[in-house]
């Protein structure tokens, strides 16, 4: 090619459309309130209306300090560098250089150092779109779940396990896709056998990243990644491309995504294009931030579309969250009003009833006869109003579960495999 081709090629990929949108500086952040306060709505209902619509907690809910663990106020907790983890070992990669800067000075260009993988296709998950087609194709499936696991299998521990397992439960015509290249594999496949022998249906697929960002701006932000042109950040690359897939991935096939430390506690059946608040102003009722560990939405679904944008025109690889729950929130508080969206905002109870600072109390024992009846209060308050439980498995993985503990309890009413050692882990 010559050099004047050269240039033209490159002039023409700067002035594209796509990467000039890319290129925009952050969008500046407008708050704005959902508050549609419903205090005789069970956890049941359906989204309905034409607008983003919140749920929320009743005004003695709101006052009842013995009913609430969720936060109140914004609690960033300790970021999370990149783990050991392997990133898709199966993957070919390319091997990109960073900043080798301190740990705690953010990067904003790279420079020589260490480096990370930038995944490829390989031949399992060439036939990803095939293989997920077929399996969502049963008549059988009456829910189409999705989790991401972008880590080694052997890191798939019994909590992880356990979040499939309390699914399958409340949801046993489901059909679940664990999106990995370390599950999709002979150990991934014996490890999730147990299930499949129990009649639940459940695959895991080695992903494309190609073909799931494909015809989206992740298309381009993943373009520009494997390019060099955007630095990865010292934030984990397989936890934001988690953040990234889940988005993808529901805005492609539509359905449930679930992060995999949860114990789900009832169907979700009556949820439709819902997204969960993981923490409100008691003083206004209204959310303050809102979370993507668990999002229900149909295919092509705008939203999705809005969260996708924002990820590849804002990515900031060095904030914990700023991909994640702080980009959902962000986009959810400039779309309300706007004509074409229709989706709730479940409050914290619904799937955060817990916040991340406050969890180990789930997994304490009654130490005395006051603190057996507020567990058992605690206990009634989620199977009335909670669909799942988020465990924020970073701050509570180390966790044991004592007897009598609000855990204990979850446990058995969620188990599948309830004499198992996977079970009480």
């Amino acid at each position: 090619m010559s050099e004047e081709k050269k240039n033209r090629s490159s002039d023409d990929e700067a002035h594209s459309p796509a990467v000039q949108r890319l290129k925009q500086s952050q969008r500046p952040l407008f708050t704005s309130i959902f508050a549609i306060s419903d205090s005789g709505k069970s956890p049941e209902n359906t989204a309905g209306g034409t607008q983003a619509k919140t749920i929320l907690p009743s005004s003695s809910a709101k006052r009842s300090s013995s009913s609430l663990l969720y936060a109140v106020k914004e609690e960033q907790p300790p970021v999370i560098r990149k783990t050991h983890s392997p990133l898709l070992k199966k993957l070919e990669s390319t091997d990109i250089i960073v900043g080798n800067s301190s740990p705690n000075t953010p990067r904003r260009v790279p420079k020589r150092g260490y480096a990370f993988n930038i995944p490829r296709p390989g031949n399992l998950s060439r036939r990803f779109s095939v293989r997920v087609t077929e399996f969502f194709g049963n008549p059988s499936c009456k829910f189409r779940f999705f989790m991401t696991w972008i880590s080694s299998l052997e890191s798939f521990g019994g909590r992880e396990f356990f979040t499939v397992e309390s699914m399958f439960k409340s949801h046993p015509n489901a059909c679940l896709v664990i999106v990995s290249d370390s599950l999709d594999s002979r150990g991934g496949k014996q490890l999730l056998r147990p299930f499949g022998e129990k009649g639940f249906r459940v695959i895991a697929v080695s992903p494309d990243f190609d073909y799931i960002f494909k015809n989206t701006m992740g298309e381009v932000w993943f373009d520009r990644l494997k390019k060099r042109k955007i630095s990865p950040g010292e934030i984990s690359l397989g936890q934001n491309l988690s953040n990234l897939l889940r988005l993808a991935l529901l805005y492609k096939f539509g359905g449930i995504y679930l992060d995999t430390d949860f114990v789900v506690l009832k169907s979700f059946s009556g949820l439709r294009n819902a997204i969960g608040a993981q923490t409100i102003d008691l003083e206004t009722g209204n959310w303050s931030r809102l979370n993507n560990a668990v999002m229900i939405f149909d295919k092509h679904h705008p939203l999705l579309l809005k969260f996708i944008e924002e990820f590849a025109l804002t990515f900031n690889g060095n904030k914990w969250g700023h991909n994640g729950p702080y980009l959902v929130s962000r986009v959810v508080s400039r779309v309300n009003g706007s004509p074409g969206f229709n989706f709730t905002i479940w409050p914290p109870p619904a799937f955060y009833p817990v916040d991340w600072s406050r969890i180990p109390s789930f997994f304490k024992g009654p130490r005395d006869k006051p603190h057996s009846k507020w567990l058992a209060g605690k206990l009634r308050h989620l199977r009335n109003q909670s669909f799942a439980v988020h465990l924020w498995n970073r701050h509570s993985s180390d966790l044991k579960i004592q007897k009598g503990s609000i855990m204990d309890r979850l446990v058995s009413d969620s188990c599948v495999f309830c004499n198992s050692s996977v079970s009480s882990s």
